[in-house]
């Protein structure tokens, strides 16, 4: 049975305030632990109107403290920003207020425009070149293998706990699936975000694992779903996708258009070209469709799991669509 998980955003949908988004958030988490969804999972973004979420470690306070069973993480914190020594500390605190519930995904993305990366970093981002040291510092952290040469080395990280929070490490090219597999780390390929290349980065993950964190891979393809009733209410929640992918193509900063801007927006040739490249990050349809589409990449990926990513015109429309996949996928049963 293929295991399926949820990755949120937080999207702010037009019309709606950022308020509205976080409570929307708490209540999808509520819901998915209800329908036996696997883990939860907060991204982190930075200076963005549609997604409003720049400190997931604080909203999944929250989330562990309403929820019962799901496991919660970040899908994920943008390392380069940080220090890995704090990011344990943080991630160790969720853990010993939610024992064996625990993620700590981590990526390099600076989750914005590169201005607004500067401001966060303090003037200091640009820090590529020491992510994979950061990595390997965390996964030491994590696994209390640090060097005896190294700087934390026999540094008290609290609190002090018997277990560990799960480290995953996310990314959308060869890069992020070789470092997972050089530390043995569980990881989580984005498919939402770059459709073509997975197959290949999967691969090369499995093949070239080793055990360290974990003693096997751990393959997760993190997909861009919208599940409806009907056809026709599948289309309607396309139009309004399709408008938010042309907004990024052209740099517009802006709410996630709502379904009434999806139907009246009109395109022309350039804009159709655009949704046409852009449409196959995407999973959209009935559930007869959409299940049959996920069983297909899952097999193809040879994937542990499924982490659903649904960024949909109304947030109503948004838990509709993660009960019809748990209803297809029979979770909790």
């Amino acid at each position: 049975m293929t295991l399926l998980s949820v990755l949120d955003q937080t999207p702010v949908i037009a019309g709606h305030s950022v308020a509205d988004a976080i409570a929307a958030t708490v209540d999808l988490a509520q819901l998915a632990d209800d329908l036996g969804y696997t883990r939860y999972w907060c991204a982190e973004h930075h200076g963005l109107r549609a997604v409003s979420n720049p400190c997931p470690e604080v909203l999944l306070a929250r989330l562990g403290s309403v929820t019962q069973r799901i496991r919660i993480g970040s899908g994920g914190v943008m390392l380069p920003y940080y220090s890995p020594f704090k990011v344990a500390e943080q991630f160790m605190m969720l853990e010993a207020l939610f024992p064996g519930r625990v993620d700590l995904g981590v990526g390099r993305a600076p989750g914005g425009d590169q201005r607004t990366a500067q401001a966060v970093a303090a003037g200091a981002y640009n820090r590529g070149e020491i992510f994979t040291q950061q990595v390997t510092d965390l996964a030491g952290l994590m696994q209390q293998n640090l060097p005896a040469d190294h700087l934390a080395h026999g540094v008290l990280l609290q609190p002090q706990i018997d277990t560990r929070p799960q480290l995953w490490m996310l990314g959308s090219s060869e890069f992020g699936g070789e470092l997972a597999a050089q530390l043995g780390l569980r990881f989580a390929f984005a498919h939402f975000i770059n459709a073509h290349f997975g197959l290949r980065v999967a691969q090369g993950y499995r093949e070239r694992f080793q055990p360290a964190g974990e003693t096997q891979p751990y393959l997760a393809a993190a997909v861009f779903v919208i599940c409806a009733d009907t056809e026709a209410e599948a289309i309607a929640l396309e139009k309004a996708v399709d408008l938010r992918r042309v907004q990024m193509a052209y740099g517009l900063n802006e709410p996630i258009p709502s379904i009434e801007q999806g139907a009246a927006q009109e395109y022309g040739e350039r804009e159709q070209l655009v949704i046409a490249r852009e449409r196959p990050r995407s999973i959209i349809g009935t559930p007869g469709t959409v299940t049959e589409r996920l069983h297909t990449l899952a097999a193809e990926f040879d994937a542990d799991e499924l982490i659903v990513l649904t960024v949909a015109g109304s947030y109503q429309a948004r838990q509709r669509s993660y009960e019809l996949l748990a209803d297809a996928f029979q979770l909790g049963r």
